[in-house]
């Protein structure tokens, strides 16, 4: 914070908010992507709240995500297979390696 006001005075104060280093920003992310959750839309039916939808988890014996919590609607595409539907080739001329985490 930093005061502003005469001979010293703090009459008016202004203050600010620092975002943590980005390295930090990453590694909460990658930690939310990690534990992201499969969910199911449902409608709540009541259309006076905010949000007329309600995310249910894919596996009932999962719990709810809350609002910080990463959530997907479908898994991800086997990307070693063609697809003309989403528009990507596969893998030509080498080994698909569909169980990395990385890039081979």
């Amino acid at each position: 914070c930093k005061c502003h006001g005469m001979s010293g005075s703090c009459t008016v104060q202004t203050c600010w908010m620092r975002l943590p280093p980005f390295h930090d920003v990453g590694n909460r992310i990658k930690d939310r992507f990690d534990g992201a959750s499969r969910v199911l839309v449902t409608n709540r039916g009541n259309i006076r709240r905010k949000s007329r939808f309600l995310l249910k988890p894919y596996h009932p014996e999962h719990k709810p995500p809350t609002k910080k919590d990463l959530v997907y609607f479908e898994n991800s595409p086997d990307f070693c297979v063609p697809s003309t539907r989403l528009g990507h080739p596969g893998t030509h001329g080498r080994t698909c390696n569909d169980s990395s985490i990385g890039v081979d």
